[in-house]
């Protein structure tokens, strides 16, 4: 069956940590660990309520404010740290607009209420996808099926004619249970060739 979408993750993927040094600061002077951090705001209970969005981006904010007895010039310095050394692939962005002419193109992505905004207006590249599929608008979060089987009705597209590339390997897993052609995201290059020797390989 030939391949009629190319479904892609944003964190890990298009969007990814180069510089730990900004983070591994702040929690340093939390006195806490990196990963004691990255819980803190990408899980635990209040993550995971804000990804499923029970709750907005700025309630999750003010709970990791409080948890870290912080006042609001603190929380504020607090993210610019962690989001420090983050950088958006942007030749991967424009590699995914290149696709569009081909395949359809969606985004799916456990993710904060205010993702869709910083994607269309912050960072400015929603023309790259015919569709976006952020948890906290749809209240499922990768790798339940249901927020698989929602992306795949929105693109119109079948399993077998979707690949979705993301980093973490449950998510892949999930979605090979599914039936999509999945690829684990190690590096830009690796994830490019995989697809590319995928789109030709299967016949159109």
């Amino acid at each position: 069956m030939a391949i009629m979408a190319v479904i892609w993750d944003l964190g890990g993927v298009l969007l990814r940590t180069e510089d730990g040094a900004p983070r591994s600061s702040l929690a340093q002077q939390l006195g806490k660990s990196r990963a004691e951090l990255e819980n803190l705001v990408f899980s635990g209970e209040s993550g995971d309520q804000a990804q499923l969005g029970e709750i907005s981006i700025e309630q999750h904010w003010e709970n990791i404010r409080l948890q870290l007895g912080l006042d609001a010039e603190g929380i504020a310095e607090f993210q610019r740290l962690f989001w420090g050394g983050d950088l958006l692939d942007w030749e991967l962005v424009n590699y995914v607009r290149s696709l569009r002419s081909r395949y359809k193109t969606g985004l799916l992505s456990n993710a904060f209420s205010d993702l869709r905004h910083v994607v269309t207006s912050v960072w400015g590249f929603s023309d790259a996808f015919d569709a976006m599929i952020i948890s906290a608008e749809v209240h499922l979060v990768k790798p339940d099926p249901r927020i698989f089987h929602l992306t795949l009705e929105r693109l119109g597209v079948e399993p077998q004619e979707a690949v979705f590339i993301d980093d973490w390997q449950p998510n892949v897993a999930g979605a090979r249970q599914l039936n999509l052609h999945a690829i684990q995201f190690l590096h830009p290059l690796q994830a490019r060739s995989e697809l590319e020797a995928l789109l030709d390989g299967v016949p159109k």
